[in-house]
């Protein structure tokens, strides 16, 4: 009773707010009407390596995207929740940039949500890390923060600290993807307290958002290398061309 009347003296004072635009909603990290109907779910058929949409409903004949089809990725298979779009791009630059860690929960459900099709029995999640040189400029990973929401709401094992940056790298922004590739390469590897214990184990891997894929690339062919089993990529959004 006493913490019941806590919870309500609380949100009289402090009534929940929409993680979007700030407007009341009726419970704790949710969105209000107006920005679920503007943000950009990814629904019907999706690209099974990236999770984008693809156009029809689907004949059985293509699976992946054309960007996919030009790059094979290294993953088993992969799902995004959202177009880097709009409201998910705001969204998505809160969490990275204004350190707004309220939002991966409600983007733990829709990732889940997204990715339920490629969860298995005794997968690792694992977060695509950051250099400690970035970590200690951005005080915290947002694809961490991700990834623990993730495991939370999945219930399946967390390990922040399965991948390490070996190599610090440049920015990504404004290169073409051969040049993405190339700043990445044998950048990112499996640390070695934990080689045993993932041989073999599906592995999911969690970032905020794919571009080109090649750091997902990366991370998978550092999984690939330590004996994983298949990997799986899961992000809240994907850039993709407009139609």
């Amino acid at each position: 009773m006493m913490w019941s009347g806590l919870q309500t003296a609380l949100a009289a004072v402090f009534p929940p707010r929409c993680v979007a635009c700030g407007a009341m909603v009726d419970r704790d990290f949710a969105l209000c009407g107006g920005c679920w109907g503007k943000m950009p779910f990814i629904s019907g058929l999706v690209c099974d390596a990236c999770g984008v949409p693809l156009p029809g409903a689907g004949d059985g004949l293509r699976t992946e995207c054309d960007d996919c089809l030009i790059t094979p990725r290294p993953w088993s298979a992969g799902r995004s929740a959202l177009l880097y779009r709009d409201m998910a791009r705001k969204l998505v630059l809160g969490l990275k940039h204004g350190r707004r860690t309220e939002i991966a929960r409600p983007a733990a459900i829709w990732m889940a949500r997204a990715g339920q099709d490629i969860l298995k029995p005794g997968m690792i999640v694992a977060p695509i890390p950051l250099h400690w040189s970035r970590l200690v400029r951005r005080s915290f990973n947002q694809s961490a923060v991700l990834a623990d929401r993730v495991a939370r709401q999945t219930g399946l094992p967390h390990l922040p600290d399965l991948l390490r940056r070996v190599r610090a790298t440049r920015s990504l922004d404004h290169r073409t993807v051969a040049a993405r590739f190339a700043e990445l390469d044998r950048s990112i590897e499996v640390h070695p307290r934990y080689a045993a214990r993932m041989r073999g184990r599906p592995v999911l891997l969690v970032d905020d958002v794919m571009t080109s894929g090649a750091t997902l690339a990366e991370a998978t062919r550092a999984c690939h290398a330590a004996g994983a089993g298949p990997v799986f990529a899961l992000t809240l959004a994907r850039v993709a061309k407009e139609t």
